[in-house]
């Protein structure tokens, strides 16, 4: 039987999941207006590239490589995404904001299809 620990990471990552869900339906049901201060999609962008850095350092216990690097990887990538949204043009914030939401539906795909190929932690003492 899986941890508690496990069962909120996997909670967590459905989660992103449907963020990333959320991200693409409101790119393309509707325009995204960015805001008259670019700067907060910059800070907001950078915190996400500081947290990728810290989620690709920190070990957690029973975490593989490969789902540390699915993470990092993928905060990396929306960070940069997001700082591109306030340095392009106006017309391609719709493209961006999908193509976020695509990476963190993949990340929760991907996260999933791990935590269910984990073996089961022996219980025996």
């Amino acid at each position: 039987m899986p941890s508690t620990a496990s069962l909120f990471r996997l909670i967590s990552e459905i989660i992103i999941l449907l963020l990333g869900a959320l991200l693409i339906l409101v790119a393309v049901t509707r325009g995204v207006a960015l805001p008259a201060r670019p700067s907060a999609l910059v800070i907001v962008g950078l915190l996400l590239v500081y947290s990728s850095v810290r989620a690709g350092l920190r070990r957690e216990p029973g975490d593989t490589p490969l789902s540390r690097n699915i993470r990092s990887g993928s905060l990396f990538l929306v960070g940069g995404i997001v700082i591109a949204m306030a340095l392009v043009p106006l017309r391609y914030a719709d493209a961006l904001l999908g193509l976020a939401g695509a990476v963190l539906v993949l990340r929760g795909i991907a996260s999933g299809i791990i935590f269910a190929r984990r073996p089961a932690a022996d219980t025996r003492r």
